[in-house]
Protein backbone atom coordinates (compact mmCIF):
# COMPACT_ATOMS: atom_id res chain seq x y z
CA UNK A 1 0.00 0.00 0.00
CA UNK A 2 1.32 3.84 -0.52
CA UNK A 3 2.12 6.42 1.51
CA UNK A 4 0.92 9.40 -0.35
CA UNK A 5 1.98 13.09 1.29
CA UNK A 6 -0.74 15.99 0.63
CA UNK A 7 1.03 19.44 -0.30
CA UNK A 8 1.81 20.66 2.85
CA UNK A 9 3.19 17.15 4.17
CA UNK A 10 5.18 16.68 1.06
CA UNK A 11 6.96 20.07 1.93
CA UNK A 12 7.66 19.45 5.45
CA UNK A 13 9.40 15.63 4.44
CA UNK A 14 11.40 17.65 2.07
CA UNK A 15 12.85 19.98 4.87
CA UNK A 16 11.09 23.20 3.23
CA UNK A 17 8.37 25.00 5.17
CA UNK A 18 4.79 25.37 4.17
CA UNK A 19 3.84 29.26 3.85
CA UNK A 20 2.73 30.54 7.34
CA UNK A 21 -1.04 30.18 8.04
CA UNK A 22 -0.84 27.02 6.58
CA UNK A 23 0.94 25.18 9.21
CA UNK A 24 0.69 26.72 12.95
CA UNK A 25 -1.42 29.36 11.60
CA UNK A 26 -2.83 31.36 13.71
CA UNK A 27 -7.03 31.89 13.51
CA UNK A 28 -8.26 35.33 13.00
CA UNK A 29 -12.09 36.47 12.91
CA UNK A 30 -13.78 39.58 11.12
CA UNK A 31 -16.64 39.96 13.09
CA UNK A 32 -19.46 42.28 11.53
CA UNK A 33 -22.91 43.10 12.83
CA UNK A 34 -25.36 44.49 10.22
CA UNK A 35 -28.46 46.80 11.36
CA UNK A 36 -31.46 45.35 9.19
CA UNK A 37 -33.24 48.37 7.68
CA UNK A 38 -35.10 46.77 4.49
CA UNK A 39 -32.37 46.63 2.25
CA UNK A 40 -33.56 46.29 -1.00
CA UNK A 41 -32.83 42.54 -3.24
CA UNK A 42 -30.27 43.42 -5.20
CA UNK A 43 -28.18 45.50 -2.29
CA UNK A 44 -25.00 44.49 -1.21
CA UNK A 45 -23.34 44.98 1.83
CA UNK A 46 -19.93 44.87 2.93
CA UNK A 47 -18.79 42.73 6.17
CA UNK A 48 -15.49 42.29 6.33
CA UNK A 49 -11.98 42.87 4.22
CA UNK A 50 -9.32 39.92 4.43
CA UNK A 51 -5.80 40.48 4.07
CA UNK A 52 -3.42 39.30 1.32
CA UNK A 53 -1.91 36.09 1.75
CA UNK A 54 -4.98 35.46 4.04
CA UNK A 55 -6.64 31.77 3.97
CA UNK A 56 -10.44 32.05 4.55
CA UNK A 57 -11.09 29.17 6.65
CA UNK A 58 -15.33 29.75 7.34
CA UNK A 59 -17.80 31.36 8.22
CA UNK A 60 -20.74 31.70 10.47
CA UNK A 61 -24.05 33.36 10.04
CA UNK A 62 -26.60 34.39 12.94
CA UNK A 63 -29.66 36.53 13.11
CA UNK A 64 -31.93 37.68 15.65
CA UNK A 65 -35.11 37.83 13.27
CA UNK A 66 -35.84 36.23 10.34
CA UNK A 67 -34.77 36.98 7.35
CA UNK A 68 -38.06 35.51 5.30
CA UNK A 69 -37.75 35.12 1.66
CA UNK A 70 -35.15 37.10 1.34
CA UNK A 71 -31.81 35.04 -0.05
CA UNK A 72 -28.50 35.83 1.43
CA UNK A 73 -25.20 35.33 -0.54
CA UNK A 74 -21.34 35.71 0.73
CA UNK A 75 -18.83 36.44 -1.72
CA UNK A 76 -16.80 39.14 -3.65
CA UNK A 77 -18.43 41.86 -6.13
CA UNK A 78 -16.91 39.31 -8.56
CA UNK A 79 -18.39 36.26 -7.44
CA UNK A 80 -21.05 36.93 -5.34
CA UNK A 81 -21.36 33.69 -3.80
CA UNK A 82 -17.92 32.57 -3.27
CA UNK A 83 -17.84 31.64 0.00
CA UNK A 84 -21.83 31.15 0.34
CA UNK A 85 -24.50 30.32 -2.29
CA UNK A 86 -27.66 32.62 -1.69
CA UNK A 87 -30.64 30.77 0.45
CA UNK A 88 -32.72 31.93 2.82
CA UNK A 89 -31.88 32.55 6.46
CA UNK A 90 -34.64 32.01 9.10
CA UNK A 91 -33.06 30.11 11.57
CA UNK A 92 -33.49 32.77 14.64
CA UNK A 93 -30.62 32.89 17.46
CA UNK A 94 -28.87 29.74 15.58
CA UNK A 95 -24.87 30.54 14.05
CA UNK A 96 -24.71 28.35 11.02
CA UNK A 97 -21.58 27.73 9.80
CA UNK A 98 -20.76 28.31 5.83
CA UNK A 99 -17.76 27.68 3.36
CA UNK A 100 -17.86 27.17 -0.27
CA UNK A 101 -15.04 27.14 -2.80
CA UNK A 102 -13.41 29.88 -1.77
CA UNK A 103 -11.89 28.60 1.51
CA UNK A 104 -8.43 27.22 1.95
CA UNK A 105 -6.34 28.75 -0.37
CA UNK A 106 -4.09 31.91 0.19
CA UNK A 107 -5.89 35.18 -1.33
CA UNK A 108 -3.64 36.83 -4.03
CA UNK A 109 -5.21 40.13 -3.42
CA UNK A 110 -7.21 41.82 -0.01
CA UNK A 111 -10.60 40.92 -0.67
CA UNK A 112 -13.58 43.15 0.94
CA UNK A 113 -16.41 40.56 1.87
CA UNK A 114 -19.70 41.17 0.78
CA UNK A 115 -23.49 40.01 1.20
CA UNK A 116 -25.63 40.19 -1.79
CA UNK A 117 -29.35 40.29 -1.00
CA UNK A 118 -31.90 38.62 -3.30
CA UNK A 119 -35.73 37.89 -3.87
CA UNK A 120 -37.06 40.12 -1.27
CA UNK A 121 -36.16 42.63 0.92
CA UNK A 122 -34.17 41.87 4.31
CA UNK A 123 -36.73 42.61 7.38
CA UNK A 124 -36.84 46.84 8.38
CA UNK A 125 -35.58 45.64 11.90
CA UNK A 126 -33.22 43.41 13.88
CA UNK A 127 -29.61 42.26 13.64
CA UNK A 128 -27.54 40.44 11.56
CA UNK A 129 -24.12 38.81 11.89
CA UNK A 130 -21.49 37.59 10.04
CA UNK A 131 -18.24 36.08 10.95
CA UNK A 132 -15.32 35.61 8.48
CA UNK A 133 -12.78 32.71 10.37
CA UNK A 134 -9.00 32.94 8.45
CA UNK A 135 -5.52 31.51 8.89
CA UNK A 136 -3.20 34.82 8.76
CA UNK A 137 0.65 35.32 10.37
Amino acid sequence: MANILATQMTKLAAGTPPAPGFVDGGVKVFNESVTLAAQADGDTIEVGRLPKGAIPLFGLIETDTSLGTATVAVGTSGTPAKYKAAAVFTAVATPTMFGAGGVGEALAAEETVIVTVGVAALPASGTFRVMLFYAFD
